[in-house]
Parts: C-alpha cells; sequence; structure tokens
C-alpha cells in the first residue's frame, strides 16, 4: 500500500486524472510557497496591487487573442476571479465529496502558477492548515485533524473554509470587478457549486447526480455569507430525458465577449435555448 502524504493526497490524485489539466503539489507544514515568475500567491491576490495586475494582464491578452477583441476592465477582472476561484475551490470540495475531508487553506497557504507546462489549468501549490473530518476517520489520528460531530457539522466546514479562503480573494478582486458584497458572494456561489458539479460529472453519471444531491444540502439558501441555493433543476432532453441545470447566482461577463455564446447556466439563457443545446450536443 503506498504510503498518503496527507489526509487528502489521494483526492487530489483522483483529481488530477479527472481533469488532466490541474495539479495540485502539497507541501510541508513548514514549507515555502512558490513566489514570482508565473507562480502568484493567494495573498497576493488578495492585496489587490502589482502582482494582481500581472495576473489579469493574462486574461486582457488572452480575451484579445481568442476573441479579436478588447474587453472591459471589470470583465477582465470578473474572468480572472474565476480563473482562480474555480479551481480553488476544488481543494476543499473534491477532499469533502470524495472522502469527507475538509482541509482550511487560508490565503497564506496557496500559491497557483497558471502558466504550467502542459496543463490548461494551472497547478496550485498548498501547505496544510488542518482538517475537518468525521468520527471513525482513519484520518483522524493523523496531524492537524479535528474530528466534528456529523455530516451537517462537516458542510458546515465546508462552507466556512471556502469562505476563508474566498474573503480576502474577493476583497483584492472586487473593486477592480465594480462588484460589493452580495453580488461577489453569488460568484463565490456559483464557482463553488459548478466547479464540483463538473468534476463528479467526470467522475461518472452516479457521481454527478450526487454532486447535485451533496450541493443542495450544502447549500440550500440562507447560508451566508453565500448567496441563493445551489439551486438545480430539469430540462428535457432530446428523447425526453431529464437534463439537470441551474441557474447561476451572478453573471459571469461573457455575454458581453460572445453574446451568441453565453454560457448554459447563465440566466440570460432560456431554456428553449438550453435544450437546442442540448439536443446539438447529444446529435454531434
Amino acid at each position: 500500500m503506498p504510503v498518503l502524504l496527507s489526509a487528502v493526497t489521494a483526492a487530489y490524485a483522483r483529481l488530477a486524472r479527472a481533469v488532466p489539466g490541474l495539479a495540485v503539489t502539497e507541501l510541508g507544514a513548514d514549507g515555502e510557497l512558490p513566489r514570482g515568475g508565473d507562480w502568484v500567491a493567494a495573498d497576493q491576490l488578495a492585496a489587490g496591487g502589482a502582482a494582481l495586475d500581472a495576473f489579469l494582464a493574462r486574461d486582457e491578452a488572452q480575451v484579445l487573442r481568442d476573441y479579436g477583441q478588447r474587453a472591459r476592465p471589470d470583465v477582465v477582472a470578473t474572468f480572472g476571479l474565476h480563473r482562480y476561484a474555480w479551481p480553488a475551490c476544488l481543494l476543499i470540495t473534491v477532499p469533502w465529496f470524495l472522502h469527507r475531508r475538509v482541509p482550511r487553506y487560508p490565503v497564506t497557504h496557496v500559491s497557483y502558477d497558471r502558466a504550467a507546462p502542459g496543463l490548461a489549468l494551472g497547478r496550485l501549490a498548498v501547505r496544510p492548515a488542518g482538517f475537518a473530518c468525521l468520527p471513525g476517520d482513519p484520518a483522524a489520528a493523523l496531524p492537524g485533524a479535528r474530528v466534528v460531530p456529523d455530516e451537517d457539522a462537516l458542510r458546515a466546514e465546508v462552507r466556512a473554509a471556502v469562505a476563508e479562503h474566498l474573503e480576502p480573494v474577493l476583497a483584492g478582486f472586487g473593486p477592480r470587478m465594480r462588484r460589493r458584497g452580495r453580488a461577489l458572494w453569488g460568484m463565490a456561489t456559483d464557482e463553488l457549486v459548478e466547479g464540483l458539479w463538473y468534476v463528479a460529472g467526470l467522475l461518472g453519471e452516479d457521481e454527478g447526480r450526487r454532486a447535485m444531491r451533496e450541493l443542495e444540502l450544502l447549500l440550500p439558501g440562507a447560508t451566508r455569507p453565500y448567496v441563493g441555493a445551489a439551486g438545480f433543476r430539469e430540462l428535457t432532453g432530446p428523447s425526453g430525458e431529464p437534463v439537470p441545470t441551474r441557474d447561476r447566482v451572478s453573471c459571469c461577463m461573457f455575454y458581453t465577449v460572445r453574446p451568441e455564446d453565453a454560457c448554459a447556466t447563465c440566466p440570460r439563457t432560456c431554456d428553449t435555448a438550453r435544450e437546442a443545446r442540448t439536443a446539438v450536443a447529444a446529435a454531434g
């Protein structure tokens, strides 16, 4: 049996197999986070200074390269937050979903390299800051473990861990996005839900359905600072089969670049258009 580096190593290994474009490197408790070059630490993004400027310059250049036009500064910042928050949420939600273990990562414990060779989504380096688990979990004997009584308490740990990490990051991005409070936490809600929903779907149809159930329990609504609920509902596919969807709480702003290609969960995209997309995908 291979020796696991931590309580979350196996979860990150499975994440890497499901999403080959994203990698997570775990550091020791005394490990130094990489900074400089293509690496940016989460606390640098939270500071909102030159490191964030450089980070967003990549998004601005990518929009120009991919779509042949410039995006507004607030749109660029919205894309940049998505670029970081989507994988950052997975650091917490994937171990919870797969193994019922919830790691804590303050912003001083995460770095991100979005330009890692061969990795479309980049790589994250993380330093442990403890984790929560359930009674009876063998990982409870590991350093940094904190046992909570039940599933509901563990869900509270997920919400708290994501909020702890994202709150200062949102503060850094917020002025660039021209958004505050509720609007920012709406985006955080969407990143949390849609990231795990997507990854779980890659793990299999059953896991995708399980993720929907788990996320509805995690975010039933009125779970501040998050906005709204996971909010899954069903459409009808081309053969009459149920097709899950949801309406985003926030706007990702992609419609400002390509109005005809608004995201599938955008509130601006009507159900008829969503069903048509499903039919096209099935035909393809």
